[in-house]
């Protein structure tokens, strides 16, 4: 019987005539599937002819596993028969392991065959030629190879060859600590300010805050968020959120609750206008530098949702349905950066990292049911166990959190209960009262919530913007 057992077993045995049995192209495709696909590391010496023959196998996936297989053994003996595969392969997955295979090699003779699969339609086979390339990226014909997909559409291969090229090691910076990553300004720490978050955002500096979570000002949908236009409006939150993006550190998260909201109509001749908030400034945002990660539905129960289509529930006629809204949209972005979030982890001590971890159930879907909430003051809150689990998902304990619009202080109030920082802006005096008094807590107490006016904030040590941790 075939098993992975038997297959390391034989690997050990110098010379043994398994694997010229096993992988006979005339084996069934299961068998052969199976074997090549748990093959693993290969040991020196063995015997890669045995693969040759099924790179002619009728099957795609079997043509590739054994690319995969001869790639393993970095023998440019066998870059003829890799090559005359390349230029006839039409399975687009097993082309994309031909010229990893080849690229793997690491052999000079296989750059005039990598550089002209830099023109191929698909762009994984193009990023695995380029991989290949990258390791002779100082000679002058690769140099100049390279240079042409600087323009390519695809943004995946421009990002990778600018960051290759621009001697970004992302294996160097992994194993990288920055001593500032883990801490924030003092001044900023369980801080509301009294300002608009336009002017407050100018005085603090660069990559001070590890996570933002933030529900906007709605257009024009209440009395204290009246724009001139939509595109204003869409104006306005870029200009906020760039800046959020300056004062975040290096790969850390942004999550944006939006919906799309209904300005109504004016008269019963004209119609309401509805506008996608979610989907206009997405754009808006990778352009700033942000990545989008994940998309959170966040689910209501039917009761919580104003009714639309009470006169379709009447006269039944096509074109007139409108759905009742019980979904709100949880955007996650990530402040690009080479490095991955292993990086972003071990910035941090083991202790920190033990202690933050989120322990229980957990929601393992992006489909939240989550109960609305109310307030007397504020007439659009969101709940604390929304904001709850995007705090605990997305920061470490004693991490410093943003709400550029505190509103009632809820992301304030759970950031002290999870043992996080809280830093929020809030102009309107009234919200700004109703969060002090709910952030009035003895949680988390070593620095104690407090507030602060936009001129003693230009008058703290903040004063000198960028001047560093």
């Amino acid at each position: 019987m075939l098993n992975k057992a038997n297959i390391e077993h034989e690997k050990l045995k110098v010379g043994s005539p398994f694997f010229k049995d096993a992988l006979a192209p005339t084996r069934d495709e299961a068998t052969l599937l199976f074997l090549l696909d748990n093959l693993g590391k290969l040991p020196a010496g063995f015997n890669g002819e045995l693969f040759i023959p099924l790179l002619m196998h009728a099957n795609p996936k079997i043509r590739m596993l054994a690319a995969k297989n001869v790639g393993k053994l970095k023998d440019e003996k066998f870059l003829t028969e890799l090559s005359q595969l390349a230029a006839t392969e039409e399975n687009t997955f097993a082309r994309r392991e031909v010229i990893s295979a080849i690229g793997r090699m690491r052999s000079e003779k296989a750059i005039p065959i990598l550089t002209k699969f830099l023109a191929d339609v698909d762009p994984k086979v193009v990023l695995q030629a380029l991989r290949g390339l990258l390791y002779f990226k100082k000679k002058p014909e690769v140099q100049t190879a390279l240079d042409f997909l600087r323009k390519h559409p695809n943004e995946i291969i421009r990002e990778h060859l600018n960051s290759e090229m621009n001697n970004k090691s992302t294996q160097s910076q992994s194993t990288k600590k920055d001593r500032h990553h883990p801490t924030s300004p003092d001044i900023l720490k369980n801080v509301i300010i009294h300002a608009d978050v336009q002017e407050a955002l100018k005085v603090i500096p660069d990559e001070s805050i590890h996570l933002t979570f933030t529900s906007p000002p709605y257009y024009n949908a209440r009395d204290y968020t009246i724009y001139q236009s939509y595109h204003a409006y869409l104006d306005f939150l870029t200009t906020i959120f760039k800046e959020t993006h300056r004062i975040t550190k290096e790969g850390r998260f942004f999550v944006l609750n939006t919906s799309p909201v209904i300005v109504p109509r004016i008269s019963r001749a004209h119609s309401s206008k509805r506008y996608a908030i979610p989907y206009d400034i997405h754009p808006r945002l990778t352009d700033i530098g942000w990545e989008f990660i994940d998309d959170i539905v966040w689910t209501k129960p039917d009761y919580a949702a104003k009714n639309r289509n009470g006169g379709f529930f009447q006269h039944r006629k096509p074109l007139g349905y409108k759905a009742n809204s019980v979904t709100e949209s949880v955007m996650v972005y990530r402040k690009k950066t080479d490095k991955l979030i292993d990086w972003n982890i071990r910035q941090y001590d083991d202790e920190t990292v033990e202690a933050s971890k989120v322990m229980g159930e957990y929601e393992k879907t992006n489909l939240w049911h989550i109960n609305p909430a109310t307030d007397k003051v504020h007439p659009a809150v969101f709940p604390a166990e929304l904001a709850a689990r995007i705090v605990q998902f997305y920061s470490f304990k004693g991490d410093l959190v943003f709400d550029p619009f505190g509103g009632s202080g809820t992301v304030g109030h759970v950031a002290l209960i999870h043992e996080r920082y809280f830093l929020l802006c809030e102009k309107e005096t009234e919200y700004f009262e109703h969060s002090k008094q709910l952030l009035d807590v003895n949680l988390f107490t070593d620095i104690k919530p407090r507030s602060l006016s936009l001129t003693e904030l230009k008058k703290s040590e903040l004063a000198e913007r960028n001047s560093g941790l």
